[in-house]
């Protein structure tokens, strides 16, 4: 026997009726109410199912993301900041940045593979060279240092915790050899640098041999050209023979353990000197640079560079961080490659060694504090009514207070701290210019002074901080006997020797200046 219901033909209901006639009420169909719900709780389900997956892919990319930071601060080394001198030029004394780069050719980590030599030789620089960013973000100098530039090298740490002596007239590149540790000395590097130039060094990265020979890989390759054939007898002058060909004459690309050996190339090519070298170096970090532009200065394009880089970096604490490093990076990449040069230091041989030419390194560390370009244009990231746009960094003059002083009552004694003849006078002019008692000058026990000191004995800081305003950057000193001294350092040195008219690079340095735009094959000779 059947059950049957006057409103339908079975027990069961079923959404939306039958096909064939219109649904109501008791006859299988859900109100209209309930189907809105129902809809509301399918669209719900589904959204909850989004938000879930992308929750979840969120998590997995930032993660990643971590991840992959995790692993490039785990990669980055950093040397100790207490290898740094206490007697530093002063921050902000120059208003773009200042980052120090050093070659390292140290055997250790499997770089002896790449390059030869004794596996326990200690540490050496083969290349350096000075980046200078200009506050404005749009333009960069890059100032080479020959290895055997000779050069007053401060004293220094070494591993024990002790001091070395000032070592005069020495050769630039035993200053990363201080110690004779297989990693080498970069703070001490760092010290000589700021000695000889008067400029703080805001940053220094360490690059060695495998690290080079990454970033060339990853890049995919940096197009060099050299005039004539290039044999491994000219890499290697000890050979017998003239061996294979390493190099054809003309223009190439190189990667890896070949892009090295064309930067450590100095034999069978141009006049076969280590400035002809650097020469041939500044063109290849000028190649490399048009490559890494070219990929785009994204932090997706940099992390791969920056994952290579890492694995042979050392660094000093500023950019010991994943984060840190790349957004240094990233802060670059408004430069432009015609307004990043390439210049060596003003220099001439004394015997088979370079000596410093000045005033002209003087005028071209004058120009970079004041932010000036090779010809002489204002970088400082200043608009036409003199206010700093973002990135311009506040800085001082150079030479002169340029607030008023006066200097009645005080009495000063004035000690040259550098090996600049006449610098104590100058400085003791100023100083009776605004109405100090200068008791006398001297040199000093020291003349490796990289800034000026302004020493105090007791109660009489407050009028020491007086004297400091006339020489803008000097630091204050506590010393225990009752008199003021003021002991001049090189960053107040180089300032006084530039002219009233805006500093510039001295003409016969800018001459030589070579663009990160330029064609590889331009002046293949090098020197």
């Amino acid at each position: 026997m059947s059950i049957t219901s006057s409103r339908g033909t079975a027990p069961s209901r079923r959404r939306g009726g039958d096909r064939g006639g219109r649904s109501g009420p008791g006859d299988g169909a859900e109100s209209p109410r309930a189907t809105a719900r129902d809809r509301r709780r399918k669209r719900g389900r589904r959204l909850r199912t989004v938000l879930v997956v992308c929750l979840s892919l969120t998590v997995l990319v930032v993660a990643g993301a971590g991840w992959v930071y995790l692993k490039l601060d785990g990669d980055i080394r950093t040397f100790d900041s207490g290898g740094l001198s206490d007697n530093r030029p002063a921050a902000g004394s120059s208003k773009g940045e200042n980052v120090l780069v050093i070659g390292s050719d140290a055997r250790t980590d499997g770089n002896a593979a790449l390059g030869g030599g004794d596996k326990t030789a200690i540490g050496r620089s083969d290349t350096t060279l000075l980046l200078h960013i200009y506050a404005d973000h749009k333009h960069a100098l890059a100032v080479s240092i020959p290895r055997d530039t000779l050069v007053t090298i401060p004293p220094c740490r070494l591993p024990n915790g002790s001091w070395t002596q000032t070592q005069q007239n020495t050769m630039f590149n035993a200053a990363f050899s201080v110690g004779e540790t297989d990693k080498g000395n970069p703070a001490c590097t760092q010290n000589t640098v700021e000695q000889l130039t008067g400029l703080r060094v805001d940053h220094t990265v360490v690059v060695d041999f495998k690290g080079f020979a990454s970033l060339t890989q990853v890049v995919g390759g940096v197009k060099v050209c050299l005039p004539n054939d290039v044999y491994q007898k000219d890499l290697n002058p000890n050979r017998a023979t003239r061996g294979a060909l390493l190099f054809p004459k003309g223009e190439q690309t190189v990667a890896g353990k070949q892009a090295l050996d064309y930067v450590r190339l100095r034999h069978g090519i141009g006049d076969g000197s280590d400035i002809g070298r650097i020469k041939r170096q500044q063109a290849f970090i000028a190649s490399l640079l048009k490559e890494v532009k070219s990929k785009g200065f994204t932090p997706t394009r940099l992390l791969p560079l920056a994952t290579a880089a890492t694995k042979s970096l050392t660094v000093d604490p500023g950019l010991g961080s994943a984060d840190k490093l790349l957004s240094f990076a990233m802060s670059m990449k408004g430069i432009d490659l015609h307004n990043t040069k390439f210049i060596t230091i003003p220099w001439r041989y004394t015997g088979s060694r370079v000596s410093v030419v000045e005033p002209d390194a003087s005028e071209l560390w004058a120009a970079l504090r004041e932010d000036r370009t090779i010809d002489g244009k204002d970088a400082s990231g200043k608009d036409k009514q003199g206010k700093k746009t973002d990135g311009a960094k506040a800085s001082a003059s150079p030479a002169v207070s340029a607030e008023p002083v006066s200097g009645a009552g005080i009495s000063v004694a004035v000690y040259n701290g550098t090996t600049v003849t006449g610098l104590g006078a100058k400085g003791a002019q100023l100083l009776t210019a605004d109405g100090f008692s200068v008791t006398g000058t001297a040199t000093a026990t020291s003349q490796d002074h990289a800034t000026t000191v302004v020493q105090y004995g007791p109660g009489l800081e407050s009028q020491a901080r007086t004297v400091a305003k006339v020489f803008p950057g000097a630091t204050l000193e506590q010393i225990g006997a009752a008199r003021i001294n003021v002991v001049l350092g090189q960053s107040y040195a180089t300032a006084a020797s530039a002219s009233a008219a805006p500093a510039k690079v001295p003409s016969t340095v800018a001459d030589g200046a070579r663009s990160a735009d330029e064609n590889p094959c331009d002046n293949l000779t090098y020197g």
